[in-house]
């Protein structure tokens, strides 16, 4: 499954028409590409099942891959271009990434970057509690521990402007037995998030437009510290309009960064039955977000699906159209 949907993931990067990928602000590092302008398009290329693989940079500059393996990079040149290497598992796994080793001198401008999740176009995801620990910058000398993320997707940034010089690392997908934030390519599947009765945000997203269905529902109703609610009380929508502190935002994004989606209903309250209508969502990224005070065990279970092309026109949500 993962294999097939992968190429989506060439075409919804594609459109975000970016020419190069940069880190900005304190909290994401200092590389900058001084590169003339690329098509990300024409850089990145999906790696198919590797064991022990070269990165040619002239191919896999912006390369991402959902396999395990050892990549080496050696550079060509002295160029200062900016790469990246976008790690995918499947939604209950975690990346680790082992450096074997880094040769990457600091004087010229070289670096390393590990990112705890994803980057593009200046937005990172997951951008819920983000934070410095999340970014790992090397050169001259490897982390010498092994680096892990907190969910299925992470990112390895380089800039190695030294002919000759490079690294190598080893991907592993380790099990997440409490996954939190799930990246989706092809936006297919059912999936459950729960907060475990803590204070947290966590969501699902789809790199596609979607049809997202809820088809179990239980938020703001089992209390912690108490017998569990047995009462249904069925889909409660705007749930935020009525000062619910927990709840499920159903809604797209234009980038990665699901805290600033357009949002097209909350909901919350218990149900059982899967007789709910559909949300279509004709955006970029498609996200359902759990929003979690902490005062209740939540759950919800969701079931997403391909937006046929038929129905983006008439979607119930279409990004940037506030925008028009």
């Amino acid at each position: 499954m993962m294999r097939a949907v992968l190429c989506l993931v060439v075409i919804a990067l594609a459109c975000d028409g970016i020419s190069s990928l940069l880190l900005s602000g304190r909290e994401y590092g200092r590389l900058r590409n001084t590169a003339p302008a690329i098509s990300w398009y024409s850089r990145i290329r999906r790696l198919s099942r590797p064991t022990h693989r070269i990165i040619d940079p002239t191919e896999d500059c912006f390369l991402v891959t959902s396999e395990e393996g050892e990549l080496f990079f050696k550079s060509p040149s002295d160029e200062p271009s900016v790469c990246g290497i976008y790690m995918i598992a499947e939604p209950d796994k975690r990346i680790q990434v082992t450096f074997n080793y880094l040769d990457v001198p600091c004087d010229n401008g070289g670096l390393v970057a590990w990112i705890d999740g994803w980057e593009l176009n200046g937005q990172v995801w997951p951008a819920d509690a983000w934070d410095d620990d999340r970014v790992i910058e090397s050169c001259d000398r490897r982390p010498q521990r092994k680096l892990v993320s907190r969910q299925n997707a992470a990112l390895i940034q380089y800039r190695v402007p030294a002919q000759g010089k490079g690294f190598a690392v080893t991907i592993r997908h380790l099990k997440n037995a409490r996954p939190c934030n799930v990246m989706l390519f092809g936006a297919e599947g059912v999936y459950t998030l729960r907060n475990h009765g803590e204070t947290s945000n966590c969501s699902v997203i789809g790199v596609s437009p979607a049809v997202v269905r809820i088809i179990d529902l239980n938020v703001g109703q089992a209390v912690k510290n108490r017998n569990p609610l047995e009462i249904e009380t069925g889909t409660i929508h705007h749930c935020t309009k009525r000062g619910l502190p927990d709840y499920v935002e159903i809604g797209g994004a234009s980038g990665l960064d699901h805290t600033k989606m357009e949002v097209l209903d909350t909901v919350c309250g218990l149900d059982s039955n899967e007789g709910r209508r559909p949300a279509f969502i004709a955006c970029e990224d498609t996200v359902a977000r759990l929003i979690s005070s902490g005062r209740f065990y939540n759950s919800v279970t969701l079931a997403f699906a391909p937006l046929p092309l038929e129905d983006i026109e008439h979607a119930d949500l279409i990004c940037g159209m506030n925008d028009l």
